[in-house]
């Protein structure tokens, strides 16, 4: 499985008063089991990416390909690239809409032209992948607070079984508490299911914890592409663009400027944890 955009461009409203570049000659790959995070500054371009991932926005210039096709052949299938990269929006209400929870989660499969049998079980399985509570299957998706209706939303799409799973902004709106449970089960079906997962975000901690890929987007181009440890080690100029690097880093070049020889490429708490407790084993302080 492969995603890959060749010099992708998008402007919004051609030849209007309003138009916009919202993406400038975009090249990337995205493979097989990886967990990316995107990020940047609000206009930076990041929900337009992924709006091309699976079709739903169409570049002005460049070609996007999955799996060897070209998405914008004649007879290449939309609809069927949809069911493989699968989006779930940053406000799961816009995808709820059925009577019940249960029902709702079975729209996807059931459109994708699956026996009823074969959509009650995806239905039952992507319900009990995301934690779903088994005794509000049959309750209105209206009904639910915010982490269920993301749980809720989730299912739906996993429900139709894709190799890629965008997310954007899932945990917006949400209390600490929620956000580290939709995060933590995100980070678990990864590890399960090995599909790949793209996550929008606004945090920093979040992207430092449970990504191994990073892209930042600036101004409607990559202008970082690598791991969090690389990434973040541009925290000087990811503050200019906008953005800042998780605390832990000004931490440990905090501690770094005062001699205290840490690993400043520390991203997460676990890993300033160890660096500065193997310091202090080495010092006997």
């Amino acid at each position: 499985m492969s995603l890959i955009f060749d010099h992708v461009s998008y402007t919004y409203s051609i030849g209007s008063g309003y138009e916009t570049k919202a993406l400038s000659d975009v090249s990337l790959k995205i493979g097989e089991r990886e967990f990316i995070g995107i990020i940047g500054h609000t206009g930076s371009g990041k929900s337009t990416l992924v709006q091309h991932m699976n079709g739903l926005l169409k570049a002005t210039e460049g070609k996007i390909y999955y799996n060897g096709e070209d998405i914008y052949d004649k007879d290449y299938d939309l609809k069927d690239l949809r069911t493989q990269v699968g989006m779930v929006f940053q406000y799961p209400e816009h995808q709820l809409f059925e009577t019940s929870v249960f029902e709702d989660v079975k729209f996807g499969p059931r459109n994708q032209g699956l026996d009823e049998q074969e959509v009650t079980l995806r239905a039952y399985e992507a319900l009990t992948k995301v934690k779903f509570p088994e005794d509000r299957f049959d309750q209105s998706p209206f009904d639910l607070s915010g982490g269920q209706k993301r749980r809720a939303a989730i299912a739906g799409v996993l429900a139709m079984k894709p190799a890629i799973l965008i997310l954007d902004e899932p945990t917006a709106g949400l209390d600490p508490k929620g956000r580290d449970e939709i995060l933590g089960m995100i980070s678990d079906m990864h590890n399960t299911v090995g599909n790949t997962i793209v996550l929008v975000s606004h945090s920093m901690e979040d992207v430092a914890e449970y990504v191994d890929r990073i892209i930042v987007m600036d101004e409607g181009s990559v202008l970082y592409d690598g791991t969090p440890s690389e990434v973040f080690s541009h925290y000087k100029k990811l503050e200019e663009i906008g953005l800042a690097a998780p605390e832990v880093t000004y931490l440990m070049h905090e501690l770094a400027d005062r001699g205290i020889p840490v690993d400043v490429n520390a991203t997460t708490i676990e890993e300033a944890c160890e660096s500065i407790a193997a310091y202090y084993g080495r010092t006997g302080i």
